[in-house]
């Protein structure tokens, strides 16, 4: 029989209930209060105050609680005030999902032991050396944190021992099944000892956690943190309409601008991350791209600069940046809006922790304003429009840019030697002083590009008739789409050739998916689709941008790279829907000519 506690709570791991217990009031020992003394935390979140006291008195426990509750001390606390660090076994073993969540989870024991003497946590994940893991492992680790197939890895080389564990935690198990992994979690389950004690933590409940929660937790207590809004109150949440052609542009006079410690740059692809760092680093900002490609090694020398403050803007996917917990980072950008509302509150959950306060900021295309709408809906929270900085508040804040870094030399050790040799030029060139420092100043900065120039106006195109392939409504046949017929409004389109077709069992809706994924496209940006044998046209907006073609020409269907290009065949060899294969000037079909004899 499974007993039931339900909280209240506003997501964040700044949610301490101050009307509520203290850590003390909950039993925790003096070395552990220490160590959460020296974390900064003053009393504990609902999660925390609501799992601790059952934990400790050896209950199962099943938490149902989003991401940002504070749920890893509500598991890591009482785990620590049971172990005694003995023996090289394993006592502890903490499956996550990613090898981002089993770094931090990691990372956070550690803290939590600070006052522990002899007790050591080690992370063992996909991705990085077996070396580093197989010595860890010899040594002895008290605390394992591991991501499931990893853990499969060990146990079937038989590099990692569970005979002598204690405890063992389901940390965001509906991840874990949503990834494929609910074989591996269960057999790792069926491989621990009977009498261990479990904590399951997830999100939402379904039928797989419950079925798992069923055979094999022991009378568990089931906590759930009720949620009253998606996103914490302490992060000011802003949208900006700008047309994807603008979003660099608009991006550069945001970073002029806006004061921020460290920034998460949020895009679709994977390509789009290292197009973007290198153009923001090509206009003199310290960025750089994380993405699923990325090797893990050189992942965690990139965090561990963003950290340290040696880098200041991280170009990231959703799935990258998972787990990612890096407290300096004041602001979040969602360059490209997420097209469903879950990844919205998990980006912008990277700002804003530890009690800080946090900036997350929406670019918003026109014809994606109804994704906005869907945000506010669900989240709750209207989000305030803010107006791009202008050209002259770009100047202003270069001007003082350049007036502080004038300011900040004057301090300088060095400033005596420079001072004697520019007044030995002076003497020796009769050149004045200001002309001098405007010199040196020239060296340094681009005179040319020092102010920002005003866009040039609009010209006014004069009215023409549109032709057909510019008019609103276009569809793509339902038929062949295998689904509801979506509108183009008023997009110039273009007809566009790949290289797949119907000998590589390509249907549309493979088509239409893998290209607006990998192009950041939504299904109302298509026209018609054409598969031919060994090619398919397919009709897309005329301007896409170069990034964008840039990352189709490297997608593939089927495992077929599609190589997008503009269709250079005549028009009337095109595919066009029943009804409209007329002759152009009779507008009847032609006739039919008679085989030869």
């Amino acid at each position: 029989m499974m007993s039931t506690n339900q909280v209240d709570s506003v997501p964040g791991d700044d949610d301490r209930d101050t009307d509520g217990p203290s850590f003390a009031d909950l039993g925790i020992d003096d070395r552990i209060l220490a160590a959460i003394a020296d974390v900064g935390y003053e009393s504990p979140s609902p999660i925390q105050a609501a799992t601790i006291p059952p934990l400790l008195s050896g209950a199962d426990v099943v938490g149902l609680a989003q991401t940002g509750t504070g749920k890893t001390a509500a598991f890591a606390i009482p785990i620590l005030m049971g172990l005694e660090p003995v023996g090289r076994s394993p006592r502890a073993l903490v499956l996550a999902p990613t090898r981002e969540l089993a770094i931090q989870v990691a990372e956070a024991f550690g803290r939590y032991a600070s006052h522990i003497p002899g007790l050591h946590v080690l992370p063992i994940y996909g991705g990085q050396s077996y070396g580093v893991q197989l010595s860890g492992l010899r040594r002895g680790a008290h605390v394992v944190v591991g991501t499931p197939g990893r853990v499969i890895d060990h146990l079937e080389k038989g590099t990692l021992d569970l005979s002598q564990l204690q405890y063992l935690v389901l940390d965001e198990a509906d991840e874990m099944l949503k990834m494929g992994f609910q074989e591996d979690v269960e057999r790792i389950l069926a491989d621990t000892p009977a009498d261990k004690q479990v904590a399951l933590f997830s999100a939402t409940m379904p039928a797989a956690i419950r079925k798992i929660s069923k055979q094999y937790l022991h009378d568990p207590v089931e906590i759930t943190v009720k949620a009253k809004t998606s996103t914490n109150t302490n992060i000011t949440q802003r949208w900006v309409l700008v047309s994807h052609q603008r979003k660099l542009d608009a991006l550069t006079r945001v970073l002029e601008v806006e004061s921020f410690e460290a920034m998460i740059i949020f895009v679709r692809t994977k390509q789009a991350t290292e197009e973007l760092a290198e153009k923001l680093r090509a206009r003199g900002f310290s960025a750089a791209a994380i993405n699923g490609d990325i090797a893990q090694n050189q992942r965690e020398r990139t965090i561990g600069q963003l950290k340290s403050g040696a880098l200041d803007i991280l170009v990231a996917t959703d799935v990258a940046a998972r787990g990612l917990d890096v407290d300096r980072i004041s602001h979040v950008v969602n360059y490209d809006i997420p097209h469903d509302t879950e990844s919205y509150v998990h980006r912008i959950g990277r700002t804003g922790r530890a009690g800080r306060s946090g900036e997350a900021l929406l670019f918003v295309a026109p014809r994606e304003r109804h994704l906005l709408k869907s945000i506010e809906r669900a989240t709750r929270h209207p989000l305030t429009e803010m107006q791009l900085p202008t050209v002259e508040d770009v100047n202003a804040q270069r001007v003082t840019k350049f007036g502080d870094t004038i300011t900040e030399n004057l301090a300088s050790s060095n400033l005596p030697l420079f001072r004697k040799l520019i007044e030995d030029y002076e003497r020796e060139h009769n050149i004045p002083l200001a002309d001098i420092a405007a010199a040196l100043a020239v060296g340094s900065y681009d005179g040319d590009n020092f102010f920002m120039e005003p866009e040039p106006e609009a010209v006014e195109r004069p009215h023409r008739e549109r032709t057909p392939r510019e008019r609103p409504a276009r569809r793509f046949d339902e038929e062949r789409s295998g689904g509801p017929a979506h509108s183009v409004t008023g997009t110039e389109l273009a007809t566009y050739r790949i290289s797949v077709g119907k000998r590589h069992r390509v249907v549309p809706g493979a088509i239409v998916g893998a290209i607006a994924n990998e192009g950041g496209l939504r299904r109302s940006d298509f026209g018609h689709i054409s598969i031919r044998p060994d090619h398919s046209l397919v009709e897309l907006p005329a301007q896409l941008p170069e990034e964008t073609l840039e990352a189709l020409r490297r997608t593939r269907i089927s495992g077929v790279l599609i190589q997008l290009q503009l269709d250079q065949g005549p028009p009337q060899q095109r595919t066009f829907s029943r009804g409209q294969r007329r002759d152009r000037e009779g507008g009847k079909r032609p006739e039919r000519r008679k085989p030869r004899s």
